[in-house]
Order: structure tokens, then C-alpha cells, then sequence
């Protein structure tokens, strides 16, 4: 292989980091063109691929993963030498780098993982959110030093890691205004023929959900599926259907999409982890992120 083009695996990291060829433009400030183009030239030069589509988004392959992993060290070093030379010291904050699994609600994430904005020890946050099944396989290579799930880690799957219950909280389910009038009373049989919106079938929620409604014997109509919950929300918002969210961030929905609640189950719970490398918690912001939760996040549920 030729010498390394570095402006080449620049865009290339830029994609990566970013999910798709729009965003690293704007941050590069060139057209979506050059960057395809200098991603064709750097895969050439390779002889591998380096993405794959995955919906909108361009997944890594297992090859740019690799690659990946050392052009962000590169230009980790490269920021860090910019650093020393303004005559700042690198190294005053601790970093902790969460993969949170897609199907986490992101305002119970964001509730989750505040505590380390707020510590006297200054912390940079990297966060990462992606499948879980890839987030701990880059928790098992020491990418990450934490991944946050609805489910603890499976014994069959060959990873070294361990789980930390952070809480459980039961379940709400929201509408806007015009349909909360029509579904909250006679709750939850109202919910027998209700546009629903739903997680997809490989979410322990969307398994525990099919439970309650056939043990109520309701038969809601599914409008649409989603992986990423923000997004379910916001379908929500726009009077797609009734939703569900924890009831532990239940005020955080409605003040953040002018929802309304129309009812609540304590029979279906959601459980959320904290899966770590290490059997005992040794890291300060970890630390403080399952002590909150366990304390004030999944208590007032």
C-alpha cells in the first residue's frame, strides 16, 4: 500500500464520527462530493470497505472499525498537541465514553448521565449510540467505558463485562391533547383499537407490551415500529398515535413535546444497566452516575 493519504482518513474519521456524509461536510466545510470521493480513494488504497448503508446512516464495516480505532487515536494525540503548544496540559480531565443502546429512552439517558456535568472534578463526556449488540463489542475491546441498556448483558455472548442494575420503573403512555380527551378515560381498555406506536420486536419492551395487552385483552392498532425512541416520540408528538416512556422521566416528556398522560402501568416495568469491564466500579463518573440513579433518578417512579 502507498503512503497514507492523511487528509483522506480525516474525512474518513469525520464520516465516522459523525453517521453520514452531510454532517462531516458541514463540519469540514467542503461539499458531500469531495468526501465520497476521497472515501472511494482512501477504500481503493486499502482495498477494503470501510462503510456499509445502514438506513440513512453508514455503519463501519469490521475493516473501518479497525481503521477507525487508530485514526482517532492519531488525531486525538494531534488535538493534544495543539494543546501543549497554547500551553494548556492535557490530561486535567477525566473522560468517560458511554455507548447508550438505541433503544434507551434518551431523556432517561440524559437524566442518567447528568451527574457528571455536575462534578468537582471536571469530566468530558463522549457519548456514542448505537445497536447493543455493537456497543459491547466495543466495550469488550475497552472503547467504551460504559454501555447503558434496557437489558443486562446475555451469559451466552462471549464478552467479559459485567452489570450494574441502576433501577426499574413502571410505564406511561401519552397522547397529544385531542387524542388524550378521547383515550384517558376507561383507561386501559381505551386503548382496544388505539393507534399505537410501538418498539420494534427485538425490544424487550415491545415483548412485555404484547404481554399486558393480551392479558387485558386489548388489541391497540400498531401504526409504526421504531428502534430509536426519540424518534417514536416525536411521531407522537405529531399525533401519530399513544406512546410509552418510563414513568421516572414522565414530566421531562410532557414538558418536552406538549404531551399529555393518559395512563400508567406498574405491571409492565422497564429495568435499565450500567454494563461495565470492571466488577467493582472504580471510576469516579460511573460511580456517580449509578449512585444518582439508584438514589433520586428511579426512586421517585
Amino acid at each position: 500500500m502507498s503512503s497514507l493519504n492523511y487528509k483522506h482518513l480525516r474525512y474518513f474519521w469525520a464520516v465516522a464520527a459523525h453517521g453520514t456524509i452531510a454532517r462531516a461536510s458541514e463540519m469540514l466545510h467542503v461539499t458531500p462530493q469531495t468526501i465520497s470521493g476521497q472515501l472511494r480513494e482512501l477504500e481503493e488504497q486499502m482495498n477494503a470497505r470501510l462503510f456499509e448503508k445502514s438506513g440513512r446512516k453508514l455503519a463501519l464495516t469490521e475493516t473501518g472499525r479497525l481503521v477507525f480505532s487508530y485514526a482517532d487515536e492519531m488525531f486525538r494525540l494531534g488535538d493534544e498537541l495543539q494543546d501543549v503548544m497554547q500551553g494548556r496540559i492535557p490530561g486535567t480531565a477525566l473522560t468517560l465514553t458511554v455507548g447508550v443502546a438505541m433503544v434507551v429512552p434518551k431523556l432517561l439517558a440524559y437524566r442518567v448521565l447528568e451527574p457528571v456535568l455536575h462534578m468537582q472534578e471536571p469530566v468530558r463526556l463522549v457519548c456514542q449510540e448505537a445497536a447493543l449488540a455493537d456497543l459491547l463489542a466495543d466495550l469488550s475491546v475497552h472503547k467504551l467505558d460504559l454501555v447503558l441498556a434496557d437489558a443486562p448483558l446475555s451469559p451466552a455472548l462471549n464478552i467479559r463485562a459485567y452489570n450494574h442494575l441502576l433501577g426499574e420503573s413502571g410505564l406511561s403512555f401519552f397522547a397529544t391533547h385531542q387524542k388524550a380527551r378521547k383515550y384517558t378515560s376507561g383507561f386501559p381498555h381505551s386503548l382496544d383499537g388505539a393507534p399505537m406506536l410501538m418498539p420494534t420486536a427485538s425490544s424487550a419492551l415491545r415483548r412485555s407490551l404484547e404481554q399486558w395487552f393480551e392479558r387485558q385483552d386489548i388489541k391497540p392498532v400498531v401504526v409504526a415500529e421504531f428502534e430509536d425512541r426519540a424518534l417514536m416520540k416525536a411521531f407522537g408528538e405529531a399525533d401519530a398515535g399513544v406512546f410509552t416512556s418510563p414513568t421516572a422521566v414522565e414530566d421531562d416528556v410532557v414538558a418536552k413535546y406538549g404531551v399529555r398522560v393518559i395512563g400508567r402501568s406498574e405491571d409492565i416495568k422497564e429495568r435499565f444497566y450500567a454494563i461495565s469491564a470492571e466488577r467493582r466500579i472504580k471510576h469516579p463518573a460511573v460511580a456517580a452516575i449509578t449512585e444518582t440513579a439508584r438514589s433520586e433518578l428511579f426512586t421517585s417512579s
